[in-house]
């Protein structure tokens, strides 16, 4: 017999979530403060669906002011770090009174319940107390993360409809000053006339060009505040929080929307059932505020539960490596949320600098973003933690608004399985189904489907409702599910293990292999820091395996190394993963939060034009793969002779 690897506990509750989902979500609901209570739970008009009909709340009034009524005014809401060693605190309290003179301001400036509101801001205190004043005043905030260049804010603007636009004249990173001024003039040179106002954070010494009549400093803007009030609207559950957009990679960016209602009760409750997040605990997400994750889990859920935040601006590697373990000990985190291309940053420097920090605050560590992958979940677990603490990995997306795939560690810790996101959590019905609709079986690869709306999940597109139809509920013919786009199986005892996008499946002789199932292959070599790799044509088999690795310190390429990797993968997944070629490269292309641009390796070694890369973290990965795939290439030619 099977040990039950799910706790009784944990059984019945899914077993209750899964009987009566309403009742469940109702009563996490009532875990928040609301003006006026539903008169209906859930209605689902397929495919759009509604939660906590009628109901009245607002985002930020659950965020601070019932913190401060609770009495937690004297207590820390948010402490924000930067690279350069400045350090500032604000206690629930302070937090609030620069809310409310925000949203003063943002009324004095015109901004109206409904307006949209663009933020291209660093990760900064003043960005986040305007995150909350525009939730708070009933305007819908739209973060860009500012990092993107002017095509993909001018994109996000204009999808957007934004009256008003945030800035800074600069940010930092990894020592450089970045300016962020220029690229909004640029952007907004590319946007029909929707932009009245933009306002500039000035920090650095320089003066940024400004346009007379419509650009103002923050200082004149916050002058304002005199001139209204800075009291909260009541939201109805479903009226616009906010709007992100779920890709800029390729293609026109959707903008999901997440409500007042159904999103707060969704971040607050995966808070405490996945994350065990609990009032007073100092939590640390080291995202930015341009992706969900900044927004659910570095703002919104840690103030929702009576958390103080940790918001970070910079690399986590700089100054030094050290700088990772240093925040930890200096703040006396107990919970970090973080990507396993973080980890992975953190592992090529050893373990040697976390050693030199009192780590012993630290209660949990969770990932998500890519797949953690056992090697790296091995060293962050065995090697840093030596097993004191729980390293867990979880799955959720930008529509998700918060986890749905994990290891309900506040409930209680689950076996942890390597490699495998965990289980759905409670209030998450999932499955795996073919494109054709039949539903897998154990082990059996498909895509992942959601089965039934829970309240986090994005009930539409900005001004697409036939978009946010087809992208998402009608990718399946026939059922009606909500389609991830990312390709796993589960298990017999119902972990879910991811391969990575469902377009991103290598076919090899008619055999199907997942990217990541390839990636955690040359991570089982101890010379391998990380490895992105893609498919590419080939006669015989259709497609072969292009890999891109990068090395951990005190490793050097070489012919006997790269025969090494690929007896390593071949070890790993058996003759059918066959290495078409290899290439070292210092740094892999990836999207500003982390994740591995697959499609400009397949552009690389397809000789095409990358696309759109405004999100990439360096240009210059690109142009070294492509050196690495053009030497490859021209060494075969200068080897194969003419006319064989």
């Amino acid at each position: 017999m099977r040990p039950q690897l799910v706790s009784p506990m944990v059984r019945r509750w899914r077993e209750e979530t899964a009987q009566d989902p309403e009742g469940v979500w109702a009563r996490a609901a009532e875990q928040l403060h609301w003006f006026r209570k539903w008169d209906k739970v859930f209605v689902w008009e397929f495919p759009s669906f509604r939660w906590f009909l009628g109901a009245k709340t607002n985002l930020c009034y659950n965020a601070l002011d019932l913190q401060v009524a609770q009495g937690r005014a004297g207590q820390a809401a948010l402490v924000y770090a930067n690279e350069r060693g400045e350090r500032r605190v604000f206690t629930y309290g302070q937090l609030l009174w620069e809310v409310e003179r925000l949203t003063a301001a943002l009324r004095a400036l015109g901004i109206r319940k409904g307006d949209r509101v663009t933020l291209y801001m660093p990760t900064c205190p003043e960005a986040i107390a305007l995150m909350l004043a525009c939730v708070r005043l009933g305007a819908i905030h739209g973060v860009v993360f500012a990092g993107f260049g002017a095509n993909a804010l001018a994109d996000r603007i204009q999808a957007s409809g934004s009256r008003v636009v945030f800035t800074a004249d600069l940010t930092w990173r990894k020592g450089r000053e970045i300016p962020l001024k220029g690229i909004v003039d640029e952007a907004l040179r590319r946007v029909d006339n929707t932009v009245e106002r933009v306002v500039v954070l000035r920090r650095g010494p320089e003066l940024p060009p400004m346009e007379p009549e419509r650009d103002l400093f923050w200082e004149d803007f916050v002058a304002r505040a005199a001139a209204a009030d800075g009291g909260w609207e009541e939201m109805e559950a479903n009226e616009p929080a906010y709007v992100l957009a779920t890709s800029g990679t390729t293609g026109k960016p959707k903008l999901a929307v997440h409500t007042h209602g159904g999103y707060q009760v969704g971040i607050a409750s995966q808070g405490r059932w996945c994350f065990g997040m609990r009032a007073g605990e100092v939590w640390w997400a080291t995202s930015d505020i341009g992706w969900v994750v900044g927004h659910s889990y570095i703002v919104y859920a840690p103030l929702l539960l009576g958390c103080t935040t940790l918001a970070f601006e910079g690399a986590l590697d700089h100054p030094g490596p050290e700088t990772f373990w240093q925040l930890v000990q200096e703040f006396r985190v107990s919970g970090i949320f973080t990507s396993p291309t973080a980890v992975r940053l953190l592992m090529r420097y050893g373990s040697a600098p976390a050693r030199r920090f009192d780590l012993s605050s630290l209660e949990r560590v969770v990932c998500a973003g890519e797949v953690l992958n056992p090697p790296a979940w091995e060293w962050l677990q065995k090697e840093v933690f030596e097993d004191r603490i729980p390293v867990v990995d979880h799955w959720w997306q930008t529509e998700t608004g918060g986890p749905v795939v994990g290891n309900p560690y506040g409930v209680a810790l689950l076996p942890i399985k390597p490699g495998s996101a965990g289980l759905p959590l409670p209030g998450c019905d999932v499955a795996v189904m073919t494109p054709e609709g039949q539903v897998c079986g154990p082990g059996e690869r498909g895509i992942l489907v959601i089965t039934r709306p829970f309240p986090s999940l994005t009930p539409a597109l900005w001004g697409e409702p036939e978009r946010y139809a087809r992208d998402y509920w009608e990718r399946i013919p026939g059922a009606r599910v909500y389609f991830t786009g990312d390709s796993a199986q589960i298990d017999e005892d119902g972990y879910v293990w991811f391969a990575g996008r469902a377009d991103e499946i290598i076919k090899i002789a008619a055999h199907r292999i997942g990217t990541i199932e390839v990636e955690n292959a040359f991570l089982a070599h101890p010379a391998v820091a990380e490895a992105g790799v893609t498919g590419r044509p080939d006669a015989v088999r259709g497609e072969v395996i292009s890999a891109f690795v990068t090395l951990k310190q005190g490793h050097t390429p070489s012919e006997a190394l790269k025969r090494e990797l690929i007896d390593t993968v071949r070890r790993e997944l058996g003759p059918v993963a066959v290495i078409g070629d290899l290439h070292f490269v210092s740094m892999l292309p990836k999207t500003r939060s982390g994740k591995i641009m697959r499609r400009v390796l397949k552009a690389v070694t397809l000789d095409r034009d990358p696309g759109d890369i405004t999100t990439i973290e360096d240009e210059g990965s690109v142009e070294e793969a492509r050196q690495a795939w053009q030497e490859m290439r021209a060494s075969l030619e200068q080897e194969t002779p003419a006319g064989s």
